[in-house]
Parts: C-alpha cells; structure tokens; sequence
C-alpha cells in the first residue's frame, strides 16, 4: 500500500483520489482498446471505473461538502509526458477526461498533474522536486497553484543504487513554492510502504519509496520527519500575511533575494530571505538586520524582523535505522528442499512461442516453453573444444534455460531495457535433446504510450556452433505450462506443502522450494528477513506472499537493490511457516529474521543554529516566543516509551559525519560526553544548551570557528 499526504500551509493531511492507479490485464485484451486515448473501448471503461469510485465515496460521504477529507479530486497523471504520441487523439482524450471528471458531481474541484491544456476548470498542477522554480504556473489566473507531487527521493527498481533526497533540499523547494504563491504540497511519497505479493510494477522494488519520512516500515525518517514538520510550522506562522498580504520581490546580492509579503495597512509581513549560492554562505541586510544564510537555503522570518527557521540549518533530531538479529525467531531455523523438475513435451502446442504477457495473464510471474529437436553424429561438433550454443533473443523480462534436464543458466533485462539475449554453451547429444525455458516477469508496464501493446518473451531462439550450421528453433512447435507445478500445489501453505516429500537441503540449486518454521520474535518492533546468500525468487510467510526478492541482481555499487523484505506483524503466528521459492542458485542457510528499529538518535546543532519555530506562536496577529531561553540546543526524543540508556558519541566542537557515523574533528571539549550523559541519560527526552560555560576550555584550538555539538545516543 502506498499512501501520499496532501499538505497545506500547515500539517492536516488531505486524501487523494487518482484516475490511474492502476489498470488490469485483462483490459488489454479488450477488442480495438488504445490505453490512455480518444478511444471508445478505453473510455467505456475508464468512465465506468471512475463513475464507480466516485459514487462510492459520495455513498461513504468522504468529500469535503459532504463532511469528509476529499478536498480535492484527480483525473489522469503526467500525461503530457505521452501526449504527443497520440496526435490529435491525445488532445481530445484530455478534453474527455476532464469533462468526465466535471460531470460526476463531486462538488470538489479537480487537477490534472503537469497538463497545462487543463480544461476549465481542472486546475493544471505540479509534480517535480523544484516546483518554486520549474512550475510556468495554472493556465488561468483565477487557479491556484498547487504542487501534486513534491518527490521526497524516487522510487527505486531492482539493479538501481539508493535513491536519496536530504531533508534540506526538501525543505527549501517547500519554502520556496509558497514564498512564490504556491498554495498547497502533496508528497510523493509520505509512506512508500511495501509491494506485497505480486503488486509491484515492471522491475519495481518490494520496498516502495523507502527514503520517504515514513520509512518501509513506519517509522519516522529523520531529519526528514522532523525538518518538514519545522518548515510547515514557520510557514504556518505567516500564514496571514501569505493569505492577505502582496508579495514584493527585492534584490540583495547577486545570488540574494527577498520575497516579502505584506498587508497593506497593517503589520501583517512575512520575509523569505533566500541565498541561492549553492557553495557560500552570504551576509545579506534586511531592513538593518545583519542576517547570515548558508549556502543554498532560505529563512523564513514570519514577522519581518525574527529567523525562526533556515531551509539548511535542521534543528530537529536525526535517527538511524538498525537491523537487530532476533535470538528467538532464528533459534532452531531448519531448512527442508523441494526441487522442481523441469517438464519435458508439454501439451498446448504452438509453432512459435507464445507472448508472455498473453500467456499468464496476470496469473502469475512464469510459463515454461518446451520442444525437443533430433540430432545426428554429424550434426555435433567434431572439435572437443568446441559446443554448440543456445541463443535466445527474449523481448523480457527475464529465463531460465535447462536443456535435457541440466539448468544452463539465466538471463534478464532491465527497467530502462526489457529486451536481452541469453547465450549459453551447452551439452547436446546424438539423438534426442530436450530444451525448457522458464519464462517470468517482474511486474506489469506502469506508464509510457500503448501500454497495451507491450511484449515479453522469447522471440527467436537459435542453436549456434552445429557442425551443420546454426539451426533456427524459432519455429519448431513449442509445447506451454502456465504456471510452475509448485505454484499449482501451494507448497507455499501448510496443506500444500504435505503434497511432496522434502529433503534436506544441498548446496542449492535452481527453481528450488525451501521450507522452515519459527518463532515470532521478541518485542513490538516492525520485523523484516534477510534473504543473504538468496538469488531472486519469492517468499511466503503463513501463506501470505510478502513479494519478489531479486539479490543477485546488483546495483553499479555492487551491492543488491533490496536486502530485506518487510514481514508485517499481523501476518505472524507464534509459530510461523516460511516457503522461499529459489529461481536461481541460492543457499538459505544465512537468511534469517531481525526486528526494526530507529532506536539511534542524534542531534547537530551550531552556534549559528536560528531558534526552532517550535518555540514561536503567533496571538493577536504578533509573533511571540514561547520560551524565554531562545539560544541554540540540543534536542532528542526517544521513540515510544523507550529511555535514552548509552551516550555513544559526543563532541563540542568541530565534529563531522552523519548520525550512526560521527567523528570527532580538530577540536573537542573533553567533557563533552559527561556533559551530554549529566543532561539525557535515563530520560525520555532531553535538551543540551549550546554554551561554552558548560563544556570546558579547548586550550585555544578552534578559536576562530563557530562551536557545533553533535551528539548520538542509544533508546531502549
């Protein structure tokens, strides 16, 4: 499930309805459909779909005149990016959807996502990661503008590397689209979530936009969390002069601007100071104010006068993920094996390969593809350093090849190409030889132009280094299996798995069911497997497919995409049964289960630190502090009900690094961490002020530089 947040000016999440989430495999086989066009059959259905999810949630009376959350309604998505491709078809199927979405009487008004023929009155929106400074703004001037998608990293596919966005960056494209008339944020994603089963799209991850300020698991990411709270409480506090006030534009540098909204007649003023520098920290004036704004970033001065947050400058806590092996859930772990047999001559024949997508319909990742061919003494190579090779040309996404019964390795494509050649030596005999490829897919397509027209599976196959030649088998009646047999029994369920007789596992080996048992693990935390030592395949736990894993698939950095898949509590019995299906040639003999948790906390903070907008509220139009105390500090939070019981790091001076990675730089004071464990050790939460009198003299080193403390603690 995945789930974006609609914000305003403050933190009040707003539902989101999508017109294409989605669309199923049997539409494509709908006689003359164009997906996503001026198409009669395309939009017979989607008007039928749409009508059906609207009447819905009038019936539950989920939009806002109604008394529910919907305040806004969606139909299509970026299909500018695919509308050429249609011509004329494309024009008019935009028109049609926008009148379609007029016509259903939600009374709620509604956007369509980077489309700026929008007709009226759909609000043409923004999706991007800078829309402040890339959005040209709605088609009429009496639209708002709003960002649809402000994306918090980007999801990732199997074979990519991480995919980051810092919570700096995030922050300052907010500040910036609402100091530039923006009107509300949505972002994708708040929660990725998890692709259980077999819910991901073509080559997308299980884990689903993991970097998002709730990670996977549902935990808060910080800074991130915390930095976008920060930044919606500074905007928050100018809300009157951003909903009443004219907006003036000055120059202060050649990289400084102010944006200025004012009311006239009164003392309603919001400055938003911004440097867009993106190496030096400048010095600006502001109405005789001496401000310094780091490099790349933008205060926010809710009455003209007072800095309660700078975009760079994260004054909320920072945390790290742990993976923490669980001692009961793999105590007692024993592996159990089933291996999969491939078939030979099956039945529903066909002279060339069927198409895949086709073939499985949605019904599962496989499909096997048999035939055999006769060979004579001739037609083998009379050289011993010479074998024949199989060759096939597969338009995705990925096979399997065995040829009489012995696996002759695999082959995939990719996100950014589907198509690949598998080439293989093999061993081939006088007489008759029997060649099985396993077919599978990683997902249905999930955007782009004729959609319906996509294709997977081998396309040509070829026997190359034949003392007669290569000999096209392209066209030599192949024989087709939906499915592989242990799909067809459920080994993947208690009952099922009673249908054959497992062994004791080998050194592994390819299309391999394995089967084990164990304890749910201690605590309440979030529980995830570590599939180390797997290929690619599949896992169930009590039945339940939790989705695919692919871990031999590497990143450019030489790492798996995904190492751990997410079991969610609910799923778990006290005792549990776990089913891998192997495609490939893994060993589980070092997977095993870990609890979650984000129990590592940090802060950064430095002498040039702004007070946190926590601290402020506004009475009477004026901006007033909470607290008297307005200097930089320290702040940490443990999660749930847990303490802080460890002070692992703690320096007062020029440290560096990240949290779960701090290192003390050229200057420290020695008592930092008897400082840090006096303020925090034992409590919940806790706050170090940023001053020298409480840390000792650093025997003049550092003199010239402005003091950071940094600092990292253990909750439990």
């Amino acid at each position: 499930m995945s789930i974006s947040c609609m914000q305003s000016l403050g933190l009040a999440p707003l539902s989101r309805l999508n017109g294409i989430t989605g669309l199923p495999y049997w539409l494509r086989e709908v006689p003359g459909i164009i997906f996503r066009s001026d198409n009669e059959p395309f939009k017979k259905h989607m008007k039928r779909f749409v009508t059906m999810i609207v009447d819905k949630l009038k019936q539950e009376k989920l939009f806002a005149p109604q008394g529910g959350p919907i305040i806004l309604a969606q139909i299509e998505n970026e299909y500018n990016t695919i509308q050429r491709a249609f011509r004329e078809k494309g024009d008019s199927y935009v028109q049609w959807a926008g009148k379609l979405a007029l016509s259903l009487n939600a009374n709620v008004p509604w956007i369509m996502c980077k489309q700026r023929d929008a007709p009226d009155p759909v609000i043409n929106t923004c999706n991007g990661r800078h829309c402040g400074d890339t959005f040209y703004g709605p088609n009429k001037r009496n639209k708002p503008a709003l960002w649809t998608e402000n994306w918090t990293a980007q999801y990732r596919v199997f074979g990519d590397p991480p995919s980051q966005r810092s919570a700096e960056d995030l922050a300052y494209s907010v500040a910036r689209f609402f100091s530039k008339n923006g009107s509300m944020v949505n972002y994708y994603m708040y929660y990725g979530g998890t692709n259980f089963g077999r819910t991901s799209a073509s080559f997308t991850t299980t884990r689903y936009y993991d970097e998002a300020p709730l990670d996977e698991f549902g935990l808060q990411r910080e800074p991130k969390w915390g930095h976008l709270k920060d930044v919606h409480r500074a905007l928050s506090l100018c809300k009157r002069a951003l909903f009443w006030g004219v907006p003036t534009t000055l120059k202060l540098g050649p990289d400084q601007q102010a944006i200025v909204w004012q009311q006239p007649g009164t003392s309603a003023c919001a400055a938003f100071l911004a440097n867009n520098n993106t190496r030096l920290a400048q010095h600006v004036n502001f109405r005789g104010q001496d401000i310094c704004l780091p490099a790349r970033s933008i205060s926010v001065l809710p009455d003209c006068k007072t800095v309660v947050f700078n975009t760079q400058l994260v004054t909320t806590q920072h945390n790290s993920r742990n993976f923490v092996r669980s001692e009961i859930a793999n105590k007692n772990f024993n592996w159990e094996m089933y291996r999969e047999v491939p078939p030979v001559g099956l039945g529903f024949k066909f002279d060339v390969p069927r198409e895949l997508f086709h073939l499985t319909k949605d019904t599962t990742d496989y499909a096997w593809y048999t035939t055999s061919l006769k060979l004579g003494r001739r037609d083998l190579p009379m050289k011993k350093n010479v074998s024949p090779v199989l060759r096939v040309a597969s338009l995705g996404h990925g096979i399997h090849a065995y040829v009489n019964g012995e696996y002759a390795g695999s082959a995939h494509g990719s996100k950014v190409e589907k198509s690949f050649v598998f080439q293989r030596a093999v061993s081939l005999k006088e007489g008759e030889n029997h060649i099985a490829l396993l077919g599978y897919l990683v997902g249905l397509p999930d955007s782009g132009a004729y959609m319906e027209k996509r294709f997977a599976g081998p396309r040509s196959i070829t026997i190359l280094g034949l003392n007669t030649g290569t000999l096209d088998i392209s066209q030599n009646g192949w024989g087709h299996q939906v499915g592989i047999d242990g799909e067809k029994k459920k080994l993947f369920t208690e009952e099922g798995s009673k249908s054959v007789q497992w062994t004791k596992p080998d050194q592994g080996g390819p299309l391999t069911w394995y089967k084990g048992y164990f304890d749910a693990p201690e605590g309440d935390n979030p529980v995830a497997i570590v599939m180390t030592g797997m290929g690619k395949g599949m896992v169930w736990i009590n039945g339940r497919s939790i989705g695919r894993y692919w871990n031999n698939y590497l990143s450019p950095l030489k790492k798996p995409t995904q190492s751990e898949y997410h079991i969610p509590r609910a799923y778990l019995k006290p005792k549990n049964l776990i089913v891998l299906l192997e495609e490939e040639e893994g060993n589980p003999k070092d997977v095993h289960i870990v609890t979650v948790n984000r129990d590592t906390i940090c802060s950064a903070v430095s002498e040039i630190h702004p007070p946190s907008p926590r601290l402020f509220e506004t009475k009477n139009g004026t901006l007033q502090p909470k607290v008297n105390d307005l200097k930089p500090r320290a702040e940490l939070i443990c999660p749930g009900k847990k303490q802080i019981v460890a002070v692992e790091f703690a320096s007062y001076g020029d440290p560096f690094g990240a949290c779960g990675a701090y290192f003390i730089g050229n200057c420290t004071a020695p008592e930092s961490k008897q400082v840090v464990e006096k303020y925090c050790l034992g409590k919940p939460s806790c706050q170090i002020p940023l001053d020298s009198i409480h840390f000792s003299d650093q025997n003049g080193a550092c003199t010239h530089l402005r003091k950071t403390l940094a600092v990292q603690v253990k909750c439990a």
